[in-house]
């Protein structure tokens, strides 16, 4: 647990670095009269996120968190095999947006991992399964104009395309 502690933080840390880098192309400040610059958002994120890894770092020398004092392995046989069905079902869920879109394989995902996995009610289930796609395509097609794919069911959305937009 020790070793992955330390691993996980300086892996992130170099990912903080590089969208620090990468966001800095844009501009990451104030411009007047617009707001932030296009830039600001990522930017400001990673460096919050490239502090975290910092305080982790330091933690893990001074040995002043249980997981820095740890010395049970990082994952178990049932955390391995929790770890693969999750994964699994995210990678078939990810397939399936080229298949039959983002709102038929979000509900899917939702449905296996709420139910099946995380064992939920029905009712739980079916509430966040409906109004999630409900929820994303009126936040991504209508407010924000972004389009996001359909894969074979995007003849269904037309009919809302024109009473909506």
């Amino acid at each position: 647990m020790r070793m992955a502690e330390l691993v996980m933080a300086l892996v992130l840390a170099v990912f903080s670095l590089y969208l620090m880098w990468k966001s800095a192309e844009l501009p990451i400040g104030w411009i007047p009269n617009e707001g932030p610059g296009g830039g600001a958002f990522p930017f400001w994120l990673a460096s919050g996120m490239l502090l975290c890894c910092v305080a982790i770092v330091v933690r893990w020398i001074t040995r002043s968190s249980p997981q820095s004092r740890s010395r049970e392995p990082f994952m178990d046989r049932q955390t391995l095999r929790l770890f693969a069905i999750v994964a699994g079902s995210l990678t078939a869920m990810i397939g399936l947006v080229h298949i039959i879109g983002i709102y038929g394989a979000v509900p899917l995902y939702l449905i296996f991992y709420l139910r099946f996995f995380g064992r939920h009610g029905w009712l739980t289930t079916g509430v966040l399964a409906l109004t999630t796609p409900v929820a994303t395509f009126l936040f991504f097609e209508i407010a924000l104009n972004i389009t996001l794919p359909k894969g074979l069911t995007e003849p269904l959305f037309y009919p809302l395309y024109d009473i909506l937009l």
